[in-house]
């Protein structure tokens, strides 16, 4: 193609969505090195995007300067500048509708995400379920660029060069002299939050064992959590509102393993290339929302025998009653002996 092919992505948010765009995007510069990308999302996101070639950051200030309809005109006829050829829309939400619709009009071949809602339903609805592994979120934006005439390929990712942490991030984490296992114990909803009592010991075994832990969360009655736990054994680190997002993205890049919930930090590893183990709850990979490039094994489910009517929901969100307490099905023992099976692989 020729190298005046300069393709917008939309994806505005949420935190996870937009970490999921980024195996996606390297794969393009890397079929498409003259192809120009700009992405468009959240402020807070840009630091996603720093570390890949050919790609500019495009803030999205939604509650500010390109607040409601003559927001989205203004952010339109800012983004023309950039002189777009395609607009890829990952999100495909009001905002990025009426942004889309704008490109259209000027000609511009624009093609929205099929997000899978018939499927998604027939899999989490409890009766005449449908249970089978759905499209991955990852391979519902590479379809985008594909009918586009960006034709990709996510089975081989590229290997990523891992940086060196700068001095200001090891004045926390220290040097790196052995194996980093980053925790990550929270999520959006309660559904899909591991017990803290079960959490702590596999975080007291794993620190007892010689590793190095790093905690990972946000907010006010996160930091307070992670700070006991912290003082659980010297070896254990909590990172939470120490770090800026920026230099929190760069340690998790150089983990060993991560452990998270079905949540943000789970694709920020993944981006990575880290090692991730996933526990689920309510929700299940089948909904295509598993971290980008790991094994199936990599993923930890509570119990579908005493529990059949898992997933609950796309987001856990929606929790039936009496499954409040799925994940006390996933023994610490069990998620111990996977993070030992993944370090050693």
């Amino acid at each position: 193609m020729s190298n005046h092919q300069h393709i917008l992505i939309i994806r505005l948010s949420a935190m996870g969505d937009v970490a999921m765009t980024v195996p996606v995007i390297r794969a393009l510069t890397e079929k498409y090195p003259d192809c120009k990308i700009t992405v468009l999302s959240k402020p807070f996101f840009k630091p996603l995007f720093d570390t890949i070639p050919q790609v500019s950051f495009f803030a999205a200030q939604v509650n500010t300067k390109h607040k409601g309809i003559l927001g989205l005109l203004k952010l339109y006829r800012e983004l023309k500048k950039e002189k777009i050829t395609h607009v890829a829309d990952f999100h495909n939400v009001l905002r990025s509708k009426i942004l889309r619709a704008l490109f259209i009009f000027d000609g511009k071949p624009s093609i929205f995400i099929d997000k899978g809602r018939a499927e998604k339903k027939a899999l989490t609805r409890t009766k005449n379920k449908i249970f089978k592994q759905l499209k991955t979120s990852h391979q519902r934006y590479a379809d985008v660029l594909n009918k586009l005439g960006f034709t990709l390929d996510l089975s081989n990712p590229t290997p990523i060069n891992k940086i060196k942490l700068a001095e200001k991030i090891t004045l926390y984490t220290g040097l790196k002299k052995d194996t980093w296992i980053g925790i990550a114990p929270f999520a959006a909803f309660k559904g899909k939050v591991y017990p803290l009592q079960l959490m702590e010991e596999v975080i007291e075994e794993m620190a007892s064992k010689g590793f190095k832990i790093f905690l990972f969360g946000g907010g006010k009655r996160e930091i307070e959590i992670l700070n006991t736990l912290e003082n659980i054994h010297d070896s254990i680190v909590n990172l939470a509102g120490k770090l800026s997002f920026k230099e929190e993205l760069e340690v998790i890049g150089v983990l060993d393993v991560m452990v998270a919930m079905d949540s943000g930090n789970a694709h920020l590893a993944a981006m990575q290339q880290v090692k991730t183990i996933t526990l689920w709850g309510v929700t299940h990979p089948y909904a295509g929302f598993a971290p980008f490039d790991q094994p199936d094994d990599y993923c930890v489910i509570s119990d579908l025998k005493k529990y059949p009517k898992i997933p609950c929901s796309i987001y856990g969100n929606k929790v039936i009653n009496g499954y409040e307490n799925a994940m006390e099905t996933i023994a610490p023992a069990k998620v111990i002996e996977k993070i030992m099976y993944v370090l050693n692989k």
